[in-house]
């Protein structure tokens, strides 16, 4: 685990970014003191880009943000517990129903961040191999592998179903969403095979040529929506903050901007998250509105 408190230096700069927007200095004062709140989030490159943009946009409104980052099932454990007040990251109705189903009253769903997502195995475009079901046939052109990410994502206990149900020979290998595109990378470079645990949005889609290998079986399931949820009590507890929470809603377009930024050697996620906030106020205005 791993905890990150967004510091005096970064809320200077957030409130210097509103006195910017035309905010007064009634309405500044009022800002600086709305309380403190929790994001828990996954090492996703997505969820990283949403994650930093909502605290970027809760420091604009005069919140202190605590950053935790968590694996899946710890992130909705947190959740639940109220050590997180707050995660923008949850994968549904399939990715991470398990998790919701277990954490039941403790939470609230807030419905859809953003629409469109999918889930699959992913393979470069020039790979012969199309379908998950001929992926048999062909190992020894992957190492007889599935590269996958941490261990306790849900897109890796649905992988572990794709490798039941379809009775592959590949191993599925566990490892971080950094280590998955850097052997995708690596792959490519050298012209070589791979398949990848892989999901859009996601800034390698936008770097390389890639396909996702057909379900017929559809264990994936169809598209997905990201949603927020909230712990129990947060509306009652701090009500401003829940309403920005309730209101946030991006596009695959949008969340791509940010994660591209952040794939930028020596750049870091909280910065790029801001300028992105400070470039697109008419979007944060309606976060705001509330």
């Amino acid at each position: 685990m791993k905890s990150r408190t967004l510091n005096h230096r970064i809320r200077l700069a957030s409130l210097a970014l509103i006195t910017g927007a035309g905010v007064t200095a009634g309405s500044l004062a009022h800002a600086q003191d709305q309380g403190t709140i929790n994001l828990a989030y996954v090492e996703w490159s997505s969820e990283v880009a949403s994650t930093n943009v909502v605290a970027a946009v809760l420091e604009q409104a005069g919140f202190d943000v605590e950053l935790t980052s968590l694996s899946a099932a710890a992130m909705f454990q947190a959740l639940s517990t109220g050590d997180a007040d707050a995660i923008v990251a949850a994968w549904l109705p399939t990715t991470h129903a398990d998790y919701m189903e277990r954490v039941g009253d403790n939470i609230e769903d807030l419905g859809m961040n953003l629409d469109g997502t999918k889930l699959g195995l992913v393979v470069p475009a020039y790979t012969d191999v199309d379908s998950i079901a001929d992926l048999n046939d062909n190992a020894d052109s992957f190492n007889g592998e599935i590269i996958g990410i941490d261990p306790g994502a849900g897109l890796m206990a649905l992988t572990e179903e794709v490798v039941d149900t379809y009775d592959l020979g590949l191993r599925l290998r566990s490892g971080s969403g950094a280590t998955m595109t850097a052997a995708l990378s690596s792959a490519i470079n050298n012209e070589e095979d791979v398949v990848v645990t892989g999901w859009t949005p996601h800034w390698m889609f936008a770097r390389f040529d890639l396909k996702y290998l057909e379900d017929p079986e559809n264990v994936y399931g169809g598209a997905e929506q990201i949603h927020t949820v909230v712990r129990q009590g947060l509306k009652d507890d701090l009500p401003e903050a829940y309403a920005i929470l309730d209101s946030f809603e991006w596009t695959p377009e949008q969340m791509g901007e940010v994660m591209l930024m952040n794939q930028e050697d020596g750049s870091d996620p909280y910065e790029n998250a801001k300028q992105w906030v400070e470039d697109n106020q008419d979007v944060v205005e309606q976060w705001l509105s509330n």
